[in-house]
């Protein structure tokens, strides 16, 4: 049973597949500001272990918030209210998990954040492989005005994103800050107006989609854990995913199209 079957129900998500290859999961709680509850981190954690174990079932996954206004406010601060310590740090590992199933998705993600991406909710964008934005869109860890920290791996992603002084800057003073300077930070890839991101959104896709699938994802996980190596390491670990490649049929296909000048028929094997 896929993902997107309409026998499968999900509260807090909305998932669709406009085209094969594609699959567009939707923070859905727009009433209350597509913030996370715990019941939505767990079907995050549902959605994207899927992924995990069948990588090969989408080829790429555009992240979105419903409405035009707000991507994710973080958590659900009035599920919070009277929560014990011990339910507190439950809640917080059911987060942790969830963004860990995220990250760790083998296959492309694209955050395309269309309002405000606040506290967990940049965490959230944060854990994509990259982010597209609206014009409107808005950004910033308000943690420390709750009287805790970015839990959620912003401490991490933020200074990795745009340079550690910038990063603690925006940490230390939960200010907001806009697309255009988000942007100039190097925190997003792209800014679109509102009312074309998501046809902006499907087009970058598609240009990843006519790669070879294997190969994109040797790619992604060669980047993404060779960043945490030292260079040297990271060299072997480059090659160790290149050599993965060489003996699927997308290579000699490649090849195939390149000489007899054609657009290559990726089958992702």
């Amino acid at each position: 049973m896929s993902l997107t079957d309409p026998s499968r129900a999900f509260e807090t998500l909305s998932l669709s597949s406009p085209f094969e290859g594609l699959l567009i999961v939707q923070l859905n709680r727009p009433s209350a500001a597509n913030s996370i509850s715990t019941t939505m981190g767990h079907e995050l954690i549902a959605v994207f272990g899927e992924l995990e174990a069948a990588p090969e079932t989408y080829r790429c996954v555009v992240l979105t918030g419903a409405g035009d206004r707000i991507f994710c406010a973080g958590a659900d601060l009035k599920e919070r209210e009277g929560m014990s310590d011990e339910q507190f740090h439950t809640q917080h590992y059911l987060f942790e998990r969830m963004g860990r199933a995220v990250y760790d998705c083998p296959v492309p993600i694209l955050a395309c954040v269309n309002g405000a991406a606040i506290a967990g909710g940049l965490e959230l964008a944060l854990a994509c492989d990259f982010i597209v934005a609206s014009d409107n869109a808005r950004f910033g860890f308000s943690e420390v005005s709750r009287g805790i920290m970015p839990g959620g791996g912003g401490t991490q992603q933020l200074p990795r994103a745009i340079g550690v002084r910038r990063a603690k800057e925006a940490i230390f003073t939960g200010d907001y800050f806009g697309a255009a300077e988000a942007l100039a930070m190097g925190l997003l890839n792209h800014v679109y107006p509102q009312a074309t991101l998501m046809e902006e959104t499907l087009s970058l896709v598609k240009r990843i989609l006519a790669n070879a699938p294997v190969a994109v994802r040797q790619a992604k996980k060669a980047v993404t854990y060779g960043m945490q190596m030292d260079l040297r390491t990271g060299f072997f670990f480059e090659i160790e995913a290149y050599s993965r490649l060489i003996s699927t049929e997308d290579r000699i296909e490649g090849i195939r199209a390149f000489n007899e000048k054609r657009p290559p028929r990726f089958i992702g094997r």
